[in-house]
């Protein structure tokens, strides 16, 4: 990789940088016939979608059967780590479980309660990798909300990963079904005979999956659209190069469209971690996939002429993965308030949040994190507010609420107050109009 100046982008290079987007239009017409198919032919589109795209025979679209046991099918060592990331992840999101609340507020009990939603489709990524650790990521927090009904969608096979399939089983979804990309998504979105529609879907995918979740939205909830895989590593002269570079290798390995990058103020650094970044892609398993996302340019090693310019440069970024490898990683962190995961220190790879910690890795991408943050508890989550109030607490409110009500034009509001005391006033009720014309303000087009 080359080094690049931070303070020598031209308009090209920063768009490649800070425009990045999900791939979704190039394909969104297509998505949107995949859909309609779907929506209109029910199981036989997702046969026909499964031998068309994935090349596979598909008899059964319900393969929950195939997942009792599963976990017991994968060596000793596979389960075990399967497991240990399960706990972490659930141990993770169960600290996110909000509480029920009420409060007296001047004689007014208010309060909050949380209800999870009743049914949620998770899709599980699959074509050039299989990813059985998305499924912990997105059944767990679901699970753990108490959402009543969680299935998993993922790309049919002739034989079905069976690591993800013991995903499935010690994730303990209700239900897994054989169908992959955008079919999927519009299965979950609107139901066939043998899918049952689903109130939220989410889960990473390809730009079909993320198009096909734009489709549908409106429609069915969906947590966001997500693009290809980034990181961003800020990086001081106190970095070991090897180890930054070890993690830009690690997320361009995700796929061709990943955008790996890294900043520095340290010229040395830079030339070192660009060195290293070739060193530890030779050799890869995926070193043909990891060499074209390096070479894209969304991807480099940047220098900035200060610390202060690297910290704004990760900020306009907002990475889906931040990592901070440098002497102050706490300080720069609160500087950086936009990135989905962050990970501090030389002991902390993104592979470890990608895995085991019990963090999320379902995380907002295309710089996305300056609004929302990743897959939690929350996100399987709705609140009520409540409301409680004796007459006298209605009283104290009273002129506040029908003056309010008058400036509005809403005067059968104010009235549905002042009901409550026509009894106790001396002089009858509150009356909004007090002698204006009885139309006006009788309706709101802004309402």
């Amino acid at each position: 990789m080359n080094v690049r100046r931070v303070d020598a982008l031209g308009p090209d290079e920063r768009a490649a940088l800070f425009d990045r987007d999900a791939g979704v239009e190039g394909v969104r017409d297509d998505v949107r016939g995949i859909v309609d198919r779907v929506r209109s032919e029910g199981d036989v589109a997702l046969r026909e979608l499964s031998r068309e795209i994935d090349g596979v025979e598909v008899g059964n679209i319900d393969v929950t059967d195939r997942v009792d046991g599963a976990a017991e099918a994968v060596d000793e060592e596979t389960r075990a780590a399967i497991e240990d990331a399960a706990a972490n992840i659930r141990e993770f999101h169960e600290r996110q479980l909000p509480e029920d609340w009420t409060e007296e507020f001047d004689g007014r009990e208010l309060g909050r309660r949380f209800r999870p939603i009743e049914s949620v489709g998770v899709y599980a990524p699959g074509g050039t990798a299989a990813y059985p650790s998305s499924v912990l990521m997105g059944v767990i927090p679901a699970v753990v909300a108490g959402v009543e009904h969680v299935v998993v969608a993922t790309p049919p096979a002739e034989e079905l990963n069976p690591v993800t399939l013991a995903a499935i089983d010690v994730a303990d979804a209700d239900a897994v079904y054989q169908m992959g990309g955008a079919q999927a998504v519009a299965a979950l979105a609107y139901g066939t005979e043998t899918v049952g529609a689903v109130q939220k879907v989410v889960g990473p995918g390809n730009q079909w999956v993320t198009a096909a979740k734009a489709e549908v939205r409106g429609d069915v909830e969906i947590d966001f659209l997500a693009g290809p895989s980034e990181v961003l590593v800020v990086a001081d002269e106190t970095a070991d190069p090897s180890l930054v570079a070890a993690d830009l290798v690690a997320q361009a390995e995700h796929g061709e469209t990943s955008s790996v990058v890294a900043v520095t103020d340290d010229e040395e650094t830079a030339d070192a971690v660009a060195a290293a970044v070739d060193d530890h892609a030779a050799g890869r398993d995926r070193e043909e996939t990891i060499r074209a996302a390096l070479d894209r340019d969304a991807s480099g090693v940047f220098l900035a002429r200060s610390m202060p310019e690297a910290v704004l440069f990760a900020e306009e970024y907002a990475p889906e993965h931040l990592s901070i490898q440098a002497a102050e990683a706490e300080a720069l962190l609160d500087r950086v308030p936009s990135a989905g995961s962050a990970f501090l220190g030389p002991y902390s790879p993104v592979a470890a949040g990608d895995y085991a910690t019990g963090t999320n890795h379902v995380l907002p991408t295309n710089g996305k994190a300056r609004v929302t943050g990743g897959l939690s508890v929350d996100t399987f989550l709705r609140s009520t507010t409540v409301q409680r109030l004796s007459a006298d607490a209605l009283g104290d409110l009273r002129d506040t609420v029908t003056t309010l009500a008058d400036a509005e034009g809403l005067e059968a509001h104010a009235h549905s107050v002042d009901a409550r005391f026509e009894g106790d006033d001396a002089n009858g009720s509150h009356d909004a109009n007090d002698g204006d014309d009885p139309g006006a303000g009788a309706g709101s087009a802004g309402e």
